[in-house]
């Protein structure tokens, strides 16, 4: 089964997922399962898994992305299982069903809403009530922090490490950060139980790009690098990336 593109950094997540929705298709005995992409934009994530045989909806505010999305389902031969509509996570409702999907995906979407803690309860709201799977991915403080001090920029190190919404400075293009128990916390307060945290990626982002493809068999040994770290508790203070997979029971 194929994997999104730039696959050594999101393998980890894929894996998780995919498992996961062949859990949810056994449980339900239902092959063809009904899929959001909060957030989902160009596709990186969505168009694989219309390749899987799931109906994904994807709803991101930008029309750009979301004619990239509807050009790249073109071209894998699945524009009957995407579809891609505007929108954000506070309207959502407004354009999709409540209570209406097997699974959800937020990914880099908690960063840039106002209100994280209500944010994902809208996001978990979009879950059938009979139960459901969410998918969450958001921006890891330690990863930022280390960085930052890698890069002979302490202050900001600093600055992101001692803040509460872990920037590192005015430039910082990403809005708000989180660590792996801010992240549980946020989940398990909208009445989902957590069963997986991983750290994504811990290494890739700190390891020259020139070194990984001039060095033969490189980044299949990072993507299993990786892997092997992503359940460590131990890396995901480190992570650039953290994943949370959660399920819902009877509600």
């Amino acid at each position: 089964m194929s994997r999104p593109r730039a696959s050594t950094r999101t393998a980890v997540v894929w894996e998780v997922m995919r498992d996961a929705l062949e859990r949810r298709a056994a449980a339900t005995g239902r092959d063809v399962l009904e899929v959001l992409d909060t957030g989902g934009g160009t596709g990186n994530f969505s168009v694989p898994l219309a390749r899987l045989g799931h109906r994904v909806t994807v709803v991101d505010p930008s029309p750009n992305a979301l004619f990239a999305l509807e050009r790249r389902a073109a071209e894998a031969g699945v524009v009957d299982l995407v579809r891609g509509v505007q929108g954000d996570t506070h309207g959502l409702f407004e354009v999709v069903a409540r209570g209406g999907f097997d699974a959800v995906l937020c990914h880099g979407v908690l960063e840039y809403v106002d209100d994280p803690a209500d944010g994902l309860r809208n996001v978990v709201a979009a879950l059938r009530p009979e139960g459901g799977v969410l998918s969450l991915l958001a921006a890891g403080l330690g990863g930022a922090v280390l960085a930052r001090a890698l890069a002979g920029h302490f202050t900001e190190a600093r600055q992101a490490l001692t803040s509460d919404d872990g920037r590192w400075g005015d430039g910082d293009p990403v809005p708000r950060r989180f660590t792996a128990e801010q992240l549980t916390d946020l989940v398990t307060g909208t009445g989902l139980g957590v069963v997986s945290v991983h750290g994504v990626r811990v290494f890739a982002d700190l390891v020259p790009g020139a070194l990984v493809d001039t060095e033969p068999d490189a980044q299949e040994a990072l993507a299993r690098l990786e892997a092997a770290a992503a359940e460590l508790p131990a890396f995901h203070s480190v992570a650039s990336r953290l994943h949370v997979l959660a399920e819902v029971g009877p509600r």
